[in-house]
């Protein structure tokens, strides 16, 4: 565990030392991502970047970087100079399956902003199709939610609502998320439009078509992938 840790954090200040001063930088979430905030906050420390500005993707990115001297603002229309944010797998398009950090949709809402989308991973993050080891997050509208799994079954094989302990797991959104299962084989960005058509189903964690670079770490050093 601890070499995964460094290898995520070797990923992370690859990724950073394209950030530029005056940059906006979307701050992505999950335990990859935070070595990208606290890298850039030792650059805006030591004055080596000058008027940055981040938008984060969840509570907990936005409160780190604050805790480490990045200036905060909302989402709003302008696009971001970049984004960097992990991955739980990454095909070989760069197409990806985020949301185990449970930030899906305030990510994808950045992200799709950002001239360049850059993902930071170890190695264990890289798989041949989507789906091979991680399941599909998908967040889906509290009231109702049993009906909408009940209709999210005939599109996926099988899932499970996350849970925190004794109780759902509820997103900054206010929203659950279903861990779902993918099939064998399948068209992943058919199976996008059928699941953002189902009712009830607010974001899904495929994000297609998205990251244009990734800094993938391994015990032999960190890898550029591009799309």
């Amino acid at each position: 565990m601890a070499d995964l840790e460094r290898l995520k954090e070797e990923a992370a200040r690859r990724a950073v030392t394209l950030v530029q001063s005056g940059m906006r930088v979307g701050l992505g979430t999950g335990s990859t991502a935070k070595y990208a905030i606290l890298a850039i906050g030792e650059r805006v420390a030591s004055g080596d970047l000058q008027g940055v500005v981040g938008v984060a993707t969840s509570d907990a990115s936005e409160a780190l970087a604050r805790q480490v001297g990045i200036p905060v603002e909302p989402l709003d229309p302008r696009p971001l100079d970049l984004a960097i944010d992990g991955a739980d797998e990454i095909d070989p398009e760069l197409n990806l399956i985020k949301g185990l950090g449970g930030a899906l949709l305030r990510e994808k809402l950045t992200e799709v902003q950002a001239r360049r989308l850059i993902i930071i991973a170890d190695h264990t993050k890289i798989v041949t199709r989507l789906g091979e080891k991680a399941s599909l997050p998908i967040e889906i509208a509290r009231f109702g939610f049993l009906s909408t799994i009940e209709r999210l079954r005939g599109l996926v094989p099988g899932g499970r609502l996350r849970q925190l302990g004794a109780q759902p797991y509820v997103t900054d959104n206010g929203n659950y998320i279903y861990d779902a299962q993918l099939p064998q084989s399948f068209d992943p960005a058919t199976l996008e439009r059928q699941l953002k058509g189902t009712l009830g189903v607010v974001e899904t964690g495929f994000f297609l078509g998205m990251a244009g670079l990734a800094f993938v770490a391994a015990p032999e050093g960190v890898r550029e992938l591009r799309r």
